[in-house]
């Protein structure tokens, strides 16, 4: 439960009404939006002593209207320099990332399909990046329950 925790903090921060629970899985939940609608798979980043100007995030996205399935997005913990280098590592694979402000994400549709397959299979992932003072830094996430809240989010909106 401890580990679930920032979890359930990061989706008290925003307003939970319009939110199905479609299950906790591991260190991931997926949910429901209907009034959008979209369903996606979310986990908060592993906890470290490093400073953290926002809290970071990991999820993976599906907009049945808009025919968006898989979208990978990354909160980050900090802000981003004018032209950083965002790389996301999972396994032995590296996937370069674009980004702006504090948000990251894959550069098309076939990146988010990759970077998809990957977390199925993996067991962690890191998201290093160059922030606005000029450091490098790192969010580290663990894949576990990953694969059930992306095949959550999936079905979740299938029917829509």
């Amino acid at each position: 439960m401890r580990r679930v925790l920032p979890l359930i903090l990061l989706l008290m921060a925003s307003p939970i009404a319009a939110r199905d629970s479609l299950g906790v899985f591991g260190m991931w939940g997926a949910f429901r939006d209907p009034d959008v609608p979209r369903c996606y798979a979310i986990a908060a980043a592993d906890s470290n002593r490093n400073r953290r100007d926002f809290e970071p995030f990991a999820s993976v996205g599906n907009w049945p209207d808009r025919q968006v399935r898989g979208q990978v997005h990354f909160r980050l913990s900090r802000e981003l320099s004018a032209n950083p280098r965002v790389r996301l590592a999972i396994g032995g694979q590296r996937f370069d990332l674009t980004g702006g402000g504090n948000d990251a994400w894959a550069s098309d549709a076939g990146a988010d399909a990759a970077i998809v397959a990957a977390m199925r299979g993996g067991s962690t992932m890191s998201i290093s990046a160059t922030d606005n003072r000029g450091n490098r830094f790192t969010d580290r996430y663990t894949l576990s329950g990953a694969a059930t809240a992306l095949d959550a989010a999936a079905v979740g909106c299938a029917g829509q």
